[in-house]
């Protein structure tokens, strides 16, 4: 086959890639549902929850390198998620739960149907409970 023939008989199976490599990914910093779609950030403000706390503490119970922790606790600060201040040589931080609302009024909405579906679970597990009650009568 020539050339010609070769690159048209190719069968192109991504033909926009141009288009989609110079789009841009949504930034993690621009709300809280971006910033909290990362599992270690969702780790951090578990602690935080807790109480306050020094980085270094978070880097021990993360088991993460420092530089890691400090670029999550960043992009958590960025959206207002977590609030620093300086206590002598530490830097210590805070949950700020007030942009997680948003979150929460938007999960919200799911909630009657997940009740739902546990309902009907417990339903079926206790038909289930009944069954092996009256299977174990009979042996």
């Amino acid at each position: 086959m020539s050339e010609a023939t070769t690159a048209h008989s190719r069968v192109d199976v991504f033909p926009y890639g141009y288009m989609i490599a110079g789009m841009a990914r949504a930034a993690t910093t621009t709300d809280a549902f971006n910033a909290v779609a990362e599992p270690r950030r969702r780790q951090i403000l578990d602690l935080l929850a807790q109480g306050e706390r020094p980085v270094n503490d978070l880097v021990a119970l993360l088991g993460l390198a420092q530089p890691q922790v400090s670029k999550h606790l960043r992009v958590l600060r960025e959206v207002d998620l977590v609030r620093v201040r300086d206590e002598g040589r530490q830097r210590m931080y805070r949950l700020n739960a007030g942009p997680l609302k948003p979150l929460h009024d938007w999960l919200s909405r799911y909630e009657a149907s997940w009740n739902k579906r546990f309902d009907l679970m417990d339903e079926v597990l206790e038909e289930l409970k009944e069954t092996e009650k009256d299977d174990d009568n009979d042996h």
